[in-house]
């Protein structure tokens, strides 16, 4: 799935940060998968200021990152969740029509 940086960065706060072995070890490959590398930092200029993280973009192509079954459905769990407590803001809008809205 072609994912932006926004998306990524809103999805890593997403996923939770308790649960089972399964539900960790999942959480844990896509941490790893949703980061971004040096090439990455250097290219979207990426910067990290008071807790605010911002980069170009206008540079942002997207990455193209991997999520199994499993890991989608924990999404869909996290988001779903989100929407019963009214939770969702506008920054969940996109990744809430990707994995939602899309079913």
């Amino acid at each position: 799935m072609l994912l932006k940086l926004l998306d990524r960065v809103t999805l890593l706060g997403v996923l939770p940060e308790q649960g089972d072995f399964v539900t960790l070890k999942i959480v844990r490959k896509l941490r790893e998968s949703l980061a971004f590398d040096e090439e990455e930092i250097s290219r979207l200029k990426i910067q990290q200021n008071d807790g605010v993280i911002t980069w170009d973009t206008l540079a942002d192509e997207g990455k193209e990152v991997t999520i199994g079954e499993k890991a989608s459905d924990l999404i869909v769990g996290c988001l779903k969740k989100l929407d019963k407590e009214q939770k969702l803001t506008a920054q969940h809008y996109d990744l809430y029509e990707k994995f939602i809205v899309t079913e």
